[in-house]
């Protein structure tokens, strides 16, 4: 491209250079020619003039006394009527002078020439000075195409750079401008393509994260479940309980994958509707109450009974599972799940009796990342994410010992 743009701009200045210089030499050349025959013309006259005057006062009439007005290089030949012709310098070379020839009232005629090698001196000079100028203006333009091609070649290399850092899977932006409209233009949609995919890749990481976080909490559950039904195995109607409730774990696991995607294709999330709190709660109590009593811990539900709440059963079961999960792994003593109203709303407390939640963390263990126990920091934030879509919200009312609460929305009735 370099190449094309230097051979461009120079094929330009060259054709400007013919147009522009050729008529120029030719006016040039005959300004020249010109002058000079108007030097000689002008000699001639001023020879004419002065034998007249000596005539006139009846002086005589010599080659010294005339001289004076002939400048070197030009000939002169003054013929008066009855007197021998006066010839002054040397007649020039060649053919073709300039000659001038003026002829006096008493008939006297004064003949001027010069020889046009002079004129030819004059118009090589001219000629040289032309190109000279004709050469520099095509240094000039081969000096201003290379520093242009380099100027235009040197962002495309780097959008060329960008657009092959995108497709490599490195989607940092450049921010870089060039002071070209129609570069800075491509630059500007390279960056806003780097930042949809920044996004995009950080999403998919961000659901690898989530999904592999919720679904650890029914998958460690059904783990468990499966655990008892083995160890039950000389008692078919226990097992025939426990299995049932396995079924129903693997029904809410698979809605939980459900869930998963249709929060990554749909931003607005699932529409809340009422559902029975304690269908709910029971639920949980049967999928946790056996972990906590293998680590020798209990499960209270406290509070009201017979709530309807307001969001999606699924969420719901989701984020208290991953409270009682998380203090299963960092509490201690016994978890107690209470359900009360605060206005129009229902809150669901989950609380236990550990070393709770460090100061200096506050609602930061919200955060993604953030743990105080050295896990994955995720369960939480998710949580909270799945809470606030749902339509509620998840908030930590006190550190120790740790109380978590679900605030929904509550149905009444008339």
């Amino acid at each position: 491209m370099k190449r094309r743009m230097i051979n461009s701009l120079l094929g330009v200045v060259l054709v400007v250079v013919v147009v522009f210089c050729v008529p120029l030499a030719l006016v040039e050349k005959q300004t020249i020619v010109n002058a000079a025959q108007e030097r000689v013309d002008a000699t001639a006259f001023r020879v004419l003039g002065l034998v007249e005057s000596r005539l006139a006062a009846g002086e005589p009439v010599t080659g010294e006394r005339i001289g004076s007005q002939v400048t070197d290089g030009y000939y002169a030949e003054i013929q008066i009527p009855g007197m021998q012709p006066i010839v002054i310098g040397q007649r020039p070379s060649g053919s073709h002078p300039l000659t001038a020839s003026e002829t006096g009232a008493s008939g006297e005629t004064v003949t001027v020439q010069q020889s046009r090698a002079t004129v030819q001196h004059d118009i090589g000079s001219m000629l040289i000075l032309l190109g000279a100028v004709a050469l520099l203006a095509v240094q000039a333009a081969v000096a201003l195409a290379v520093w242009q091609a380099k100027r235009l070649a040197r962002p495309l290399t780097d959008l060329a750079e960008t657009a092959e850092r995108l497709g490599s899977g490195d989607p940092r932006p450049r921010d870089r401008r060039y002071g070209v409209p129609e570069l800075d233009r491509i630059a500007e949609v390279l960056d806003a393509s780097a930042e949809r995919i920044a996004r995009m890749l950080t999403a998919e990481r961000r659901l690898a994260a989530d999904a592999s976080h919720q679904l650890r909490t029914p998958l460690t559950a059904l783990s468990m479940r499966l655990e008892e039904i083995t160890a039950l195995a000389q008692e078919p109607e226990t097992v025939r309980e426990e299995a049932t409730i396995a079924l129903q774990q693997v029904e809410r696991l698979t809605d939980v994958v459900q869930r998963l995607l249709t929060n990554q294709r749909d931003t607005h999330g699932p529409t809340a509707g009422g559902f029975d709190l304690d269908e709910v709660i029971k639920q949980q109590r049967e999928e946790w109450g056996p972990s906590l009593r293998g680590s020798g811990r209990r499960l209270v539900i406290e509070g009201l009974a017979g709530i309807t709440a307001l969001g999606t059963p699924g969420t719901v079961s989701q984020v208290l599972a991953t409270l009682i999960e998380n203090t299963l792994m960092h509490g201690a003593g016994t978890v107690t799940v209470r359900v009360r109203a605060s206005g129009s709303s229902v809150v669901i407390e989950v609380q236990d009796e550990g070393a709770g939640v460090p100061p200096e963390l506050g609602n930061r263990v919200f955060e993604r990342t953030v743990s105080g126990h050295n896990s994955t920091g995720i369960g939480l934030a998710v949580a909270r994410d799945l809470a606030e879509a749902d339509g509620g919200r998840l908030e930590l009312l006190a550190l120790q010992p740790p109380v978590f609460a679900l605030f929904l929305g509550r149905v009444t009735t008339r």
